[in-house]
């Protein structure tokens, strides 16, 4: 999963209507009061995106270790 902070999420309409678009005058982006304030935003998302990994890969260890801690106690 990725972040979408920094870019606008236009409609199906929206999006029809960047076909004719030529002149580039519908882009839109998120904006920030200040650059620090966005990159501070950003780099939030970033770690916070890189913990629900980790997060993931330990769950994922676990139930892997756990099957096989299970097929030694059986073999035992």
């Amino acid at each position: 999963m990725h972040s979408d902070f920094l870019y606008a999420r236009p409609s199906f309409v929206e999006g029809l209507a960047r076909i004719m678009d030529f002149g580039n005058t519908l882009n839109e982006y998120n904006t920030s009061p200040t650059g620090e304030e966005a990159d501070f935003t950003a780099i939030g998302v970033d770690w916070y995106r890189i913990g629900q990994d980790l997060h993931d890969a330990i769950g994922q260890f676990e139930v892997e270790h756990a099957k096989e801690s299970d097929a030694v106690k059986i073999r035992q």
